[in-house]
């Protein structure tokens, strides 16, 4: 449901042709807070791989086109839906997931939504939810990181991949990580021991010369370019790999595989679905996330800001792997 007026500017994918069809529109009307939703004023708003994958039609379960972009936002509520328990006072800033982020206004379900950490600004706190969550649930409850394991993380530049470099660290983990040459330096800074070129064609002998036994925890995100090099380098029978993207596009696995060649153990990751269909475990790492903000170990967020009418540039220069660390717009720029 939507209302005639006011109007706001927002960033509407028109088709699945990729981020070209992505348009500024000028008198969008402002969304309504539905039942369980917040309505929230966008201070900032984060940009995904998953924006892009949207923006091709490749995103599972995403919206069809036209629609308005976005799946991260943070900014001040202004108006509460019906049906919210508990509700958060007007005029709090939170974080959350929901579609639409794009945008001066969306809505956000209420149920995760998380307050703005007292001090943070809106651009601060995104990946709160989402990069460091999926993060710190690839490594702890999926990966079950012990001291002195090793972790391989693929796309350790990214969003995910930043947060996740800092946290094995942060729990006595040795890091391999893969980025692209140009990035390896920032990779270092976060702690990873050794960063490899991840369009290496010998990227699992490389891994290995490292970890002759194999790594005990693989972060997979990159998908078809190095699932099979992934696979090859993880520890047998004990190995983790947890999959939480697809950015080179899928692949397949069979029985086969897993029975006879690579006896690992493939744990599957999408932090919406976990916050809807295992709550608990969601909250434990909402917990967890408090205590490392407390701790210091995670700390306001860096990510570069674009204005809103840049994102289809900034979603292409993401879809080329030309960036690094967190993307976000500011849709009042």
């Amino acid at each position: 449901m939507t209302t005639n007026t006011p109007l706001a500017q927002a960033l509407v994918q028109q088709s699945l042709k990729g981020p070209k069809d992505l348009i500024l529109t000028l008198d969008l009307p402002l969304p309504v807070a539905g039942h369980g939703t917040y309505l929230i004023r966008v201070g900032a708003a984060g940009v995904n791989f998953a924006d892009v994958m949207q923006s091709h039609g490749t995103y599972e379960g995403g919206p069809a086109a036209p629609y308005t972009a976005g799946i991260e936002a943070a900014g001040e509520i202004v108006a509460v839906g019906p049906g919210v328990d508990d509700p958060l006072p007007v005029g709090t800033h939170v974080v959350g997931m929901g579609y639409g982020a794009f945008a001066q206004y969306t809505t956000l379900p209420a149920a995760g939504a998380l307050p703005v950490p007292d001090g943070w600004s809106d651009a601060e706190s995104l990946g709160l939810v989402l990069n460091w969550a999926t993060a710190l649930a690839a490594l702890k409850p999926l990966g079950n990181v012990e001291r002195g394991e090793t972790v391989l993380i693929h796309a350790a530049a990214g969003g995910v991949g930043q947060a996740a470099v800092r946290l094995a660290r942060h729990y006595g983990a040795r890091v391999i990580a893969t980025a692209s040459p140009s990035k390896h330096g920032t990779v270092l800074a976060l702690g990873a021991d050794h960063v490899l070129d991840s369009d290496h064609p010998d990227l699992a002998k490389e891994v290995l010369a490292l970890a002759p036994e194999g790594v005990d925890i693989a972060l997979e995100s990159v998908g078809q370019a190095t699932f099979r090099d992934t696979l090859a380098v993880t520890r047998p029978v004990t190995g983790s790999v947890v999959v939480f993207g697809a950015a080179s596009g899928h692949t397949d696995i069979s029985t086969r595989d897993l029975l006879f060649t690579h006896r690992v153990q493939i744990k599957g990751l999408h932090i919406g679905a976990m916050a809807t269909e295992a709550p608990q475990v969601y909250a434990g790492l909402l917990t967890e996330l408090h205590s490392l903000i407390g701790e210091g170990v995670y700390a306001p967020g860096t990510p570069e800001v674009h204005p809103l009418a840049d994102g289809p540039d900034v979603l292409r220069h993401l879809e080329s792997r030309k960036t690094t660390g967190k993307l976000a717009l500011d849709p009042w720029a």
